[in-house]
């Protein structure tokens, strides 16, 4: 089971490298975008942008219904 656990961390970190590639190469995206951009669950995606919030490599700005991603 602990294996598994590994895997996803790595996906997980990997997803949170391609889409921090995709916001320099394009800028801020909505998060409903971005996960239609890398072609990746919305749910991973909110794990790897929680990943690079974590890092404090993006900033996400909040307004009534969605939520924008940009590059700090």
């Amino acid at each position: 089971m602990a294996s598994e656990s590994v895997s996803c961390t790595e996906q997980i970190g990997e997803l949170a490298g391609v889409i921090w590639h995709a916001l320099d190469n394009g800028g801020p995206r909505t998060l409903t975008k971005l996960a239609k951009d890398v072609d990746a669950p919305r749910d991973m995606v909110m794990q790897a942008v929680g990943w690079l919030a974590r890092e404090g490599k993006v900033h996400i700005e909040e307004s009534k219904r969605r939520r924008t991603i940009s590059l700090r």
